[in-house]
């Protein structure tokens, strides 16, 4: 599955698709495939239903025992959140292409501008989610409740800039959720755009943590895309069970109401 996709200009990743992708890979879009429709309130990438997710999935051939692997051009960025989507249905049979686009490429992997068809159609079932998820609400309560670890961590993969509220390109409001704790996802790759060795980010993610129960712990960005590179990290990090806040920072910051963090 092709997911390359550019927040700045969200017609980059069909076009880039169209001009060469991996041999009988789909294009599924952030946008429209991996997305609901906002109303204003529910963030730039709500989540669809469940049920719509599965079908979508199995109108591109896949059944309950296909193995579902997600690519893009950013070092996971955008496939993550297949990767978690999948696991939110309850399907474990899924992976990242570490390294993306740019590793297949490197590694004289070919690419074709042939559409991908389905053979046929195929049927998976939602079942019992193993990605666990934390709404408005339960953010909320958090926050009232003084941000405090002893109920939860809230690790936010948006880049320091936009953590600290010195730049916002993409929301009408600028800063974090009280009490949060930036992990940018970039520092989850190496040099080579490719995830660090499990132990390097096993190390870093207790630096942050500390003795905080995986399953404690909360993972958010922009529009929940980015977090779940956080989530992945994690789970290869051997630290695993920890949730997403898919509404995210556009979510959060589009009620006026709601409390605002600047700086570090």
């Amino acid at each position: 599955m092709d997911c390359r996709h550019d927040l700045m200009n969200p017609d980059a990743g069909a076009q880039a698709y169209r001009e060469g992708h991996l041999p009988g890979a789909a294009f599924l879009s952030i946008d429209h495939d991996l997305a609901a429709s906002k109303n204003g309130a529910n963030g730039r990438h709500p989540l669809p239903a469940p049920e719509t997710f599965a079908a979508c999935l199995a109108s591109l051939g896949a059944n309950e025992n296909t193995l579902i692997i997600a690519y893009d051009a950013s070092g996971g960025m955008f496939a993550s959140r297949l990767w978690w989507m999948c696991r939110w249905i309850g399907h474990l049979k899924c992976g990242v292409l570490d390294g993306g686009l740019q590793h297949w490429i490197a590694n004289d992997g070919p690419l074709s501008t042939e559409p991908f068809k389905a053979k046929s159609k195929g049927r998976i079932s939602v079942r019992p989610s193993l990605a666990p998820l934390w709404t408005v609400e339960h953010v909320q309560a958090w926050v009232d409740a003084g941000s405090t670890r002893a109920i939860a961590t809230l690790l936010d993969a948006r880049a320091p800039e936009r953590f600290r509220g010195e730049t916002e390109p993409l929301d009408p409001v600028a800063g974090h959720i009280p009490g949060a704790t930036n992990r940018a996802f970039i520092e989850n790759l190496d040099s080579t755009g490719c995830f660090k060795s499990a132990q390097q980010l096993r190390d870093e993610f207790l630096a942050l943590i500390g003795e905080q129960d995986p399953m404690d712990v909360v993972h958010m960005c922009g529009s929940g895309v980015t977090g779940c590179h956080n989530i992945l990290a994690m789970e290869i990090a051997g630290l695993a069970g920890s949730a997403l806040y898919a509404g995210s920072w556009s979510e959060w910051c589009s009620d006026p109401g709601r409390s605002v963090g600047l700086g570090a």
